[in-house]
């Protein structure tokens, strides 16, 4: 039996949901708001974001989008031009009916009756409605197209059960759009965007996801194709990462976004939308935390590496202060997974092994201490995150590198971090994922004895209508649903396991976030 005395109270092992909200607390990440389903995004949690934020931004902008902005304000009309859509968001929209507060007959403030709006306002779920507004503008002309817009902001829906990252009232998110000349330029760029998201959810957050399509009825209201990233979290669950969708042309005809081409007849356009947000700030918890806390992959910490002089408020501080100055000074010189290195020199007050903990529940990838004696000797004592324990003593596994071999060392670090949390998700995601099931009753066993019980490949006819629906109620039975069709599956060799029909793809199936 291990003798390590783990930061958390929860482990993972005993109760996944409650180890989650811990690390939440414990890594200073976020907190409650006081307002149902909204939370407030603390300083470390919200430089994960921004870091978040910036390399998908710079992807995007690679592909050839321009940012814009568009109001939180939708009319409903925008929505009711467009029936299947607003029945996806209906239920999970809020709707602004007033403009004016005054104070009530019995005290408090409420709705002005003289204020009502003649026409309600939506808090913006999504946008596509009102980006179509502005594309019907700009588009004139085959000369106009592809246009190319995305946008980072915030978005409102009223869900019933919430958790913070993975379920909120309102969120964080990119949304981008855009509007193509005919459908197989339209389907090119959702499959491009796709890629967008699999490389960043790979390459940046260490996520190691599965791309592919969704089954008709988990398509994005009015969308034609709907494609996914899909990662594992440690408790086996999936967690659909981010979508792309192929539009057809059914939202720019009700919002009239038309051109003429270059032989002079009018066409509709065909757009795309697709976004990822800030759950996916949850998938890097789920999928990397510990049972000491959080774990962040280095291109996404806002500090990559603190610095902990041991300072004990005597003269001598100046000195450990100035040693550790050299050490700071010599990595932010140096790049590491492209950027220049990312590095704390922390001199708040506070004993030692405190602050060394709190770095460690908030994941920073490598923590150095220095001491007194460390100083004398000319190292320093080096704590790498992703591999914080002496198994055989049970004490934090220190390295006591020089000064100089830390400066030239630390940045490869880094890269071995980032490449090494990548690996050991996508060898548990591997491991996880069954396959060879060639009946339901296969299925239900399965989720009904492991507790943990990952993901389950199947083969299946592609059902539409009636047939889709039974599939569902079956699935929905045992908490499950079809999280994609894998873009790299292996050929189909057998029969549907729902129908008997010939299968024509493999799906993933799985409890879900």
């Amino acid at each position: 039996m291990s003798n390590i005395r783990h930061a958390l109270q929860t482990r993972r092992e005993d109760d996944f949901a409650a180890w989650y909200q811990e690390v939440i607390a414990a890594a200073d990440m976020a907190e409650e708001s006081g307002v149902r389903g909204c939370m407030v995004i603390k300083p470390w949690g919200f430089g994960i974001w921004e870091r978040m934020q910036r390399l998908l931004d710079d992807r995007i902008k690679a592909t050839g989008h321009d940012n814009a902005y568009f109001p939180l304000f939708i009319p409903l009309s925008n929505f009711e031009r467009e029936a299947e859509h607003v029945e996806g968001f209906a239920k999970e929209m809020a709707v602004v009916t007033h403009h004016r507060l005054i104070a009530g007959p019995e005290g408090g403030l409420v709705p002005d009756p003289e204020a009502k709006l003649e026409e309600p306002l939506v808090v913006r779920p999504t946008s596509e409605t009102i980006i179509g507004d502005a594309m019907a503008r700009w588009v004139q002309s085959w000369r106009d197209l592809p246009l190319k817009l995305n946008q980072w902001a915030n978005v409102v829906r009223w869900e019933m059960r919430t958790r913070m990252f993975l379920r909120t009232s309102e969120f964080l998110w990119q949304e981008g759009h855009t509007a193509h000349a005919d459908a197989a330029e339209a389907k090119e760029h959702t499959l491009t965007m796709l890629e967008v998201y699999r490389a960043f959810a790979d390459e940046d957050l260490s996520l190691a996801v599965v791309a592919g399509e969704k089954p008709e009825n988990e398509r994005f209201p009015g969308a034609v194709e709907t494609w996914s990233i899909e990662a594992m979290m440690q408790d086996g669950k999936a967690l659909q990462a981010g979508t792309s969708h192929y539009l057809g042309t059914n939202f720019a005809e009700a919002s009239g976004i038309k051109y003429q081409s270059r032989e002079g007849a009018e066409s509709l356009a065909h757009t795309t939308s697709w976004g990822v947000s800030t759950r996916m700030v949850g998938g890097v918890i789920m999928t990397h935390g510990d049972d000491d806390g959080l774990r962040v992959p280095p291109r996404i910490a806002p500090w990559q590496v603190v610095i902990l002089p041991m300072l004990r408020e005597k003269p001598e501080d100046e000195a450990l202060i100035e040693y550790c100055e050299g050490l700071r000074a010599t990595l932010a010189a140096q790049t590491a997974l492209g950027e220049p290195v990312r590095v704390l020199l922390d001199t708040k007050p506070g004993k030692a092994a405190a602050k060394r903990w709190d770095w460690v529940r908030k994941g920073a990838p490598v923590i150095v201490e220095v001491g007194g004696r460390d100083m004398e000797n000319g190292v320093v004592s080096l704590l790498r995150r992703d591999a914080l324990w002496d198994e055989a003593t049970g004490k934090p596994d220190f390295a006591t590198p020089t000064r100089e071999i830390a400066g030239q060392t630390i940045p490869d670090i880094l890269s071995d971090i980032q490449a090494g949390l990548l690996t050991a998700a996508r060898e548990r995601r591997d491991a996880n994922i069954t396959r060879g099931v060639s009946d339901f009753a296969e299925v239900e066993a399965h989720f009904s004895d492991v507790r943990y019980p990952g993901w389950v490949e199947v083969q299946w006819s592609k059902p539409t209508g009636a047939a889709l629906d039974q599939v569902v109620e079956r699935l929905k039975a045992l908490k499950l649903t079809i999280r994609n069709v894998p873009m790299d599956a292996a050929p189909v060799d057998g029969p549907c396991i729902f129908t008997g029909d010939p299968a024509v793809e493999r799906v993933l199936l799985a409890k879900a976030y």
